[in-house]
């Protein structure tokens, strides 16, 4: 059941619903491994394992695993990380340099292969994460220069590609969201191409298909030919954010105020 809230859009900030869109992805996850790299995915998994995820594991990136308030119950050195992904009990949160209508992720370069323009950080675990377990992105700054038609390097496999390999590149492969600051995004059409699912306050259809470098289909609410706004975290939610996880406000330096 969708969490209710008192507060209004203006109340809460851009980052602030950022971060519940985070908390979320894994909201009824049970007892899986979440990897969230960057900021705001980060206080969103601690917002989930509070509320809507008592279950989930989370890991301080290098050898422990930690409760919602950072306190060590359990150990997971690097080399048994691999044990997680092969066994699909696992939920990462990346992030991407270009992703493309089908989810392709690309954090490797900008331009050919052979030749590039801008070498990044390689295909890094894009490949093993994308086929063994669910994926889901985030982008702090929607763009046509992320949100291309082709990526110009496949890291993280999407839908087309995971078809095109065959079954045993389909078995497990499931891209989940993207999150942005300015909409949630799903792949939940016929064709598993990207689809705007809502719309953070404040944001039009408008301003996120310019800035997306190609055609979005639209999940209508209620009102024919509307989407749905992302929601708002409750009173409680709020709170934890403000108070807990993030109380120097770090998440306004990844998501500044509109």
């Amino acid at each position: 059941m969708t969490p209710t809230s008192t507060t209004t859009a203006q109340d809460v900030t851009r980052a602030e619903v950022c971060v519940t869109a985070c908390a979320d992805l894994f909201a009824g996850a049970g007892e899986i491994l979440a990897s969230p790299m960057g900021l705001i995915p980060g206080i969103g998994a601690r917002l989930a394992r509070r509320t809507s995820a008592p279950d989930l594991l989370l890991s301080d990136g290098e050898a422990f695993l930690l409760d919602g308030d950072d306190t060590v119950e359990g150990w997971l050195p690097y080399r048994k990380v691999f044990d997680v992904v092969a066994h699909g009990s696992r939920h990462v949160v990346m992030g991407a340099s270009q992703l493309d209508r089908y989810g392709n992720q690309n954090i490797s370069c900008i331009g050919e292969h052979s030749h590039p323009k801008r070498q990044l950080l390689g295909v890094r675990g894009g490949p093993g994460n994308t086929v063994n377990h669910r994926t889901s992105y985030w982008v702090p700054r929607h763009s046509t220069r992320v949100f291309v038609d082709r990526v110009d390097v496949a890291s993280g496999v999407g839908y087309d590609r995971a078809r095109d390999a065959g079954p045993a590149a389909q078995r497990f492969h499931d891209v989940h969201r993207v999150v942005t600051n300015l909409a949630v995004l799903d792949f939940e059409t016929a064709d598993h191409s990207m689809r705007l699912r809502s719309l953070h306050p404040g944001v039009s259809v408008e301003e996120v298909q310019e800035a997306t470098g190609f055609t979005l289909v639209h999940a209508e609410a209620d009102d024919p030919g509307q989407v749905a706004q992302t929601r708002l975290p409750t009173d409680e939610e709020l709170r934890l954010v403000r108070e807990v996880l993030d109380p120097d406000n770090h998440r306004d330096r990844e998501v500044p105020r509109g």
